[in-house]
């Protein structure tokens, strides 16, 4: 970032169709593309900005837009800009829920179109989505499917490819896919990868990618080169996934309930806000930063402790933070109970 900081301007200066369009876009779009196995790929601002310029783009007035139910916000915010015939929710991670919604819809509208959103790593549960399912469905039924891999990319898969790699997906199976930088890849930004014509028509339709700045040159430096490191350092995720495995293996001897995620979000339910509230201030008193979790970003009921780790954690820190978490929810406990 700094070597292309050095060799040209901090900023893009303009949007990417005005005259914001860097070299340094094209290289990190062909990067992109060849890392996600399609056959193109475009630069966005931010996720929530890919996530409202995709949908709102593909989404027309008749068609329906179906959803998980525990989809990120942008993906809820951008159907409901998109002003469709209908904005339908299936129960979370229900493929045959989402096939009956979807089945029912066409029964009524046989000539409307169809588009079917998911995340592809949920945020708040760190659970996987049953996409080799919803691609299923959505090429039996001629709709789209856009999965957004944020929390995916980089990490899972055995080439970091994310859930289409571990599902053994390509961009027939997923023709729309969404990921962010600023998860694994540890910068800033967001893209979205497809076939050659969805690029054409996303570049002349997303209306969050005409009339905003576009990402600084230096900042698309720094994703490039961060694409080489998921590829030249696999130890990463190989550590990575042992330190969840310790982990879920400490919090089950010690009896601490863990939500069922194999990825790096880590989940602890602690039901009431005031109570995960308690437990991250006594974990932030023992060093650890454990973000509390509340209504509305999940429902309610289910406040939490969203631990979220990675691949600089050691062993060690992990029996500390399962020692911390321990007496964390024990006082917690006891101040719910007296109060």
């Amino acid at each position: 970032m700094i070597d292309a900081a050095s060799r040209g301007a901090i900023g893009s200066g303009a949007s990417h169709l005005v005259s914001g369009h860097d070299p340094e876009h094209d290289l990190l779009e062909r990067a992109l593309a060849d890392f996600t196995g399609r056959e193109r790929a475009m630069v966005f601002s931010t996720g929530y900005m890919a996530n409202l310029g995709v949908i709102t783009a593909l989404a027309e007035r008749d068609d329906l837009i179906l959803q998980d139910r525990l989809n990120h916000a942008s993906l809820i915010d951008a159907a409901l800009l998109a002003r469709t015939r209908e904005f339908k929710r299936y129960p979370h991670n229900d493929a045959d829920a989402a096939a009956s919604a979807l089945r029912h819809f066409r029964r009524e509208h046989p000539q409307a179109g169809a588009l079917i959103a998911t995340d592809g790593v949920f945020s708040m549960d760190g659970d996987i989505a049953p996409v080799a399912a919803l691609a299923e469905l959505a090429q039996a039924e001629s709709a789209w499917l856009v999965v957004d891999d944020a929390h995916g990319l980089g990490v899972i898969g055995a080439e970091g490819r994310g859930v289409c790699e571990q599902q053994h997906l390509d961009q027939k199976a997923v023709p729309v896919l969404i990921g962010t930088f600023g998860k694994a890849f540890g910068t800033f930004g967001a893209f979205v990868a497809g076939e050659s014509a969805l690029i054409d028509w996303l570049i002349q339709s997303a209306r969050t990618y005409i009339y905003t700045t576009a990402l600084p040159p230096p900042i698309a430096a720094a994703t490039r080169c961060a694409l080489q490191l998921v590829d030249e350092e696999r130890w990463r995720r190989e550590k990575l996934h042992e330190l969840i495995q310790l982990f879920r293996d400490g919090a089950q001897r010690r009896g601490i309930t863990v939500m069922p995620s194999m990825t790096a979000i880590q989940p602890v339910i602690c039901g009431s806000s005031a109570m995960a509230l308690q437990a991250s201030a006594y974990l932030r008193d023992h060093g650890f930063h454990v973000a509390a979790i509340r209504p509305p970003t999940v429902p309610e009921g289910s406040a939490r402790l969203r631990i979220t780790l990675n691949t600089h954690h050691q062993a060690d820190e992990i029996a500390h933070l399962l020692a911390a978490l321990d007496g964390a929810i024990s006082q917690s406990l006891k101040k719910e109970i007296s109060t």
